[in-house]
């Protein structure tokens, strides 16, 4: 089990790209979150085994359709122990 950051930049906003990415997670048992950001860019942190994280990885290199991936920055963090994957509505700065 490991912990993603996982920063996606492009056209990421205003695409599904929060309720397909927890479509995903919950199909392939990562835990976490995912939340817009407000610079229009989409932020997920999530936990699970390699195959799971991989899977999720996969999907964020090309988004829903419509969506428009530039850029995608992962970055290990510190487990946080989530029991589930949920998608935040508020916008983070």
């Amino acid at each position: 089990m490991k912990h993603l950051n996982i920063s996606i930049r492009g056209k990421v906003q205003g695409v599904f790209f929060r309720l397909t990415t927890k479509a995903v997670a919950d199909q392939v048992g990562v835990r976490g979150f995912v939340v817009n950001l407000k610079d229009g860019s989409v932020y997920i942190e999530g936990e699970g085994d390699d195959f799971a994280l991989d899977s999720l990885l996969e999907f964020c290199q090309e988004g829903p359709e419509g969506a428009i991936v530039e850029s995608v920055e992962v970055k290990e963090g510190e487990m946080k122990g989530f029991s589930n994957f949920e998608v935040v509505k508020r916008v983070q700065s």
